[in-house]
């Protein structure tokens, strides 16, 4: 098993990128382009080198599960899981990938730059000297800034003035109270901003969540419908002796596929062998029903002693 370091130095080396951390993969777009590295199909143009909102982690996921079903690769995967950028899913993956890779890798030479068009891929530049100053950092600058002593000279006030004294210290107390004012309206913006930012990532992920429902659901749905179609074809193609147990287990499966809700079976969780009981009631109930006609028959035929008065 290969360290996280040399499989994270295999990445950088193939893709051109600068890749630190496993958990960088998560966005999905490295993955998209391992791919690509063998096949050379995969829409690098929508690939979202630069994504940085689970949504879009969403969509390259959705390219890289394309890709693997289109080349008919069996590989079940967690994106929900994928996309919180945990350590142990994607290193799992990552390394499930490498070795897919060795075995499948044409050995052509591959110019991972020239495939994404020059885009910039990797993981992006989140340290604090690229993030924007908050009004409330600038509100407290110019604050420490007008806190700041002037530079010396002597004053042309009288030193024992102690009216102009009070009223310059009252203005200096208002305008303090101002800005601490400022600061706090400030502060209360940029917390509302926030929390707004905040509801809008949950709402994206709760969607990103049931969009992946979704799509198992209906995925699942036509798999189980195409096993169905072919019990159905299977059973309507079959050379059936009229009248045998096998022929009256096959009449009672299409009752079951055909049934609707009001017409289902009433214990639709009965077993194996209550299918096979229930094959051999019916095949006991035609005879029986064959006796019956045979009985009304002659009975029809039978004159009453009272009809010949």
């Amino acid at each position: 098993m290969e360290s996280r370091q040399s499989l994270i130095a295999w990445v950088n080396d193939l893709l051109q990128t600068s890749y630190t951390k496993v958990e960088q993969f998560g966005t999905g777009a490295a993955y998209c382009q391992i791919l690509d590295s063998i096949y050379g199909d995969v829409r690098l143009d929508r690939v979202k080198f630069d994504a940085n909102q689970e949504y879009e982690y969403m969509e390259n996921f959705k390219i890289f599960q394309n890709t693997l079903a289109k080349h008919k690769v069996d590989k079940p995967l967690d994106a929900l899981r994928l996309m919180k950028c945990r350590f142990q899913d994607n290193f799992e993956l990552i390394q499930w990938l490498k070795r897919f890779w060795d075995m499948n890798f044409p050995g052509t030479g591959y110019d991972a730059v020239e495939r994404r068009k020059g885009k910039p891929a990797g993981p992006l530049d989140h340290s604090a000297s690229h993030r924007p100053m908050s009004s409330a950092s600038s509100a407290r600058s110019s604050s420490a800034g007008a806190y700041r002593a002037r530079p010396g000279g002597s004053s042309s006030r009288p030193v024992g003035g102690g009216r102009p004294a009070a009223a310059a210290a009252a203005g200096a107390a208002g305008r303090i109270g101002a800005q601490r004012a400022g600061i706090r309206a400030a502060g209360g913006a940029n917390a509302g901003a926030g929390a707004s930012a905040q509801q809008m990532q949950e709402l994206t992920r709760q969607l990103a969540e049931a969009k992946v429902l979704i799509d198992t659901a209906e995925k699942e749905r036509d798999f189980y419908f195409s096993k169905l179609r072919e019990i159905e074809v299977f059973i309507q193609q079959a050379e059936l002796a009229p009248g045998s147990e096998v022929d009256a287990m096959a009449k009672h499966i299409q009752a079951v596929l055909y049934s609707t809700d009001e017409s289902a079976v009433d214990d639709p969780d009965a077993d194996v062998d209550a299918a096979m009981d229930d094959s051999a009631a019916a095949v006991g109930d035609g005879a029986h029903h064959h006796h019956q006609y045979s009985q009304q028959t002659a009975n029809s035929l039978h004159v009453d002693e009272e009809e010949t008065f």
